[in-house]
């Protein structure tokens, strides 16, 4: 890529991520959050050092000018979400595999995301179990409405049931903060990967989805929660109860990748393109308990009794 087109090429991916780092005061913050480390992962890959910092500082300026009350709040976000795309952007300068691309970013955001949870808590006086609480109290609010022409409705919203799911909801924030840290990463990757390969820069690419096969060992992991989640059903709480919660969303999360996994490869082994898969696989998230099939897949050895010779 020429010097002229590339220059064009940053100062619009700049203009991307202001447009981006913008959306956080408005309703669009949710989608402006997953897609904000992507402009960073293309402006690092593709400027020097020196070039990213005078990109990225004009586009500050600017969040800071329209910040309007927010004030440092779209800065401090910006350097958040600049980080994980640092990481990433330097590892796929170096060509590394693109798992440990994919995991390095997630890492550094969850880390990240536990270290603002920390300070918010020991200078702001954050309290994250108020705002659960208070964000529940408004997700209810309708239903309250419904309940003075409902009975039963009000029967089940009690206040023990609104301190209960408080807690319940708390209690999972771990899971929630690994998942949501790890669902940007991929998602970055996933836009990067073929913008940067369109520039011209060869990127580092996944496993092709019919290959994608966990552990074995995972297996004996899931036997081991859900026998502690018996457990923890018999009214034991603290600890135990906190990992087996937070776990088994993440090892349901790795079986229904697994599912994805074997459809891809029965698809591929068929010959049926990749079409039909993608569907399927839409299909697999949507219906959870179809996630036994990766289940199946990894205790049993199903894809070499597919490929195996029929006599």
């Amino acid at each position: 890529m020429n010097r002229l087109k590339l220059r064009w090429t940053s100062i619009a991916w700049s203009a991307a991520y202001l447009l981006l780092l913008l959306s956080l005061i408005t309703s669009l913050r949710v989608i402006g959050m997953l897609f904000l480390i992507v402009p960073i992962v293309v402006l690092y890959s593709t400027l020097t050092l020196r070039q990213f910092i005078m990109h990225m500082i004009p586009v500050w300026l600017f969040a800071l000018i329209f910040a309007g009350q927010a004030g440092l709040f779209l800065p401090l976000l910006g350097l958040f979400f600049m980080i994980p795309g640092i990481v990433m952007g330097r590892m796929y300068k170096k060509f590394t595999p693109a798992l440990r691309i994919i995991f390095a970013g997630g890492l550094t955001a969850l880390v990240e995301l536990l270290v603002l949870l920390l300070i918010a808590t020991a200078v702001f006086h954050f309290s994250l179990g108020q705002y659960v609480r208070d964000v529940i109290e408004i997700a209810i609010t309708p239903l309250r409405a419904m309940a003075d022409v409902n009975n039963d409705l009000s029967d089940v919203l009690t206040p023990e049931y609104i301190i209960g799911l408080s807690n319940y909801t708390l209690t999972l924030i771990p899971s929630g903060l690994i998942i949501a840290s790890f669902t940007m990463a991929i998602i970055t990757h996933a836009i990067s990967r073929p913008l940067l390969e369109s520039m011209g820069y060869s990127v580092p690419r996944l496993k092709p989805a019919r290959d994608w096969r966990l552990p074995r060992s995972l297996i004996w992991y899931y036997l081991i929660a859900v026998f502690l989640e018996i457990i923890a059903r018999a009214n034991i709480t603290g600890v135990l109860a906190a990992i087996v919660l937070n776990f088994m969303p993440l090892v349901h999360l790795a079986f229904t990748i697994q599912t994805i996994g074997f459809v891809f490869f029965w698809a591929n082994h068929r010959k049926w393109g990749s079409f039909l898969p993608f569907v399927l696989s839409i299909v697999v998230v949507l219906i959870p308990p179809l996630r036994i099939i990766g289940i199946l897949d990894l205790a049993f050895p199903l894809r070499e009794y597919i490929t195996r010779p029929k006599r």
